[in-house]
């Protein structure tokens, strides 16, 4: 059963737990100069009216359904696992061409410099298989962050990121 990452810009303090999470799942050194496959962001965005809406977000690979990242490995280091849906990666025979990367729109593969090698969120596929959530899910303690199956997901539109914060922006509603 394939799944989504949802989230709910309404629940966010920007706490960055997700990042936590994310870094202690996968071993994230920030010392040899690796970065977090999930980042946080805080913006401020003025309204119409003048005033200030500060807008959190939580993002990391979006997981496309047609990733660009996987046509741009010249080796087929990037493949979508048909059960979780997931893109995942085996860097075994990565050459460190960064080409994932660029073709990446969100930046979501990272180089590496311990190895040379391009690495990237890969949803923490293997506990969502056991039934589990991403690490990123299981550290956010305000439910922000969500992974739901895809049918779950399709069934409630009002829960969609994008609806959400259109919804903040008072915005018309994308209709699906």
């Amino acid at each position: 059963m394939k799944h989504v990452f949802v989230f709910d810009e309404n629940r966010c303090c920007a706490c960055s737990a997700c990042m936590m999470g994310c870094m202690d799942q996968n071993d994230i050194d920030l010392a040899a100069g690796e970065s977090c496959f999930r980042k946080t962001y805080d913006n401020e965005v003025e309204m119409a009216d003048g005033s200030t809406y500060c807008a959190y977000l939580s993002a990391a690979c979006m997981h496309c359904v047609d990733a660009p990242c996987i046509a741009a490995c010249p080796v087929g280091c990037l493949i979508k696992d048909q059960e979780t849906g997931f893109t995942i990666y085996d860097n075994t025979n990565c050459i460190g061409c960064k080409s994932c990367a660029l073709a990446c729109p969100f930046g979501a593969p990272r180089y590496r410099p311990s190895d040379g090698k391009m690495i990237k969120c890969d949803g923490c596929n293997t506990r969502v298989k056991y039934g589990l959530q991403p690490a990123c899910v299981r550290a956010c303690s305000f439910g922000a962050l969500t992974c739901v199956p895809e049918d779950e997901y399709m069934e409630n539109n009002e829960k969609k990121a994008c609806n959400m914060l259109l919804s903040q922006l008072n915005l018309k509603k994308v209709k699906r």
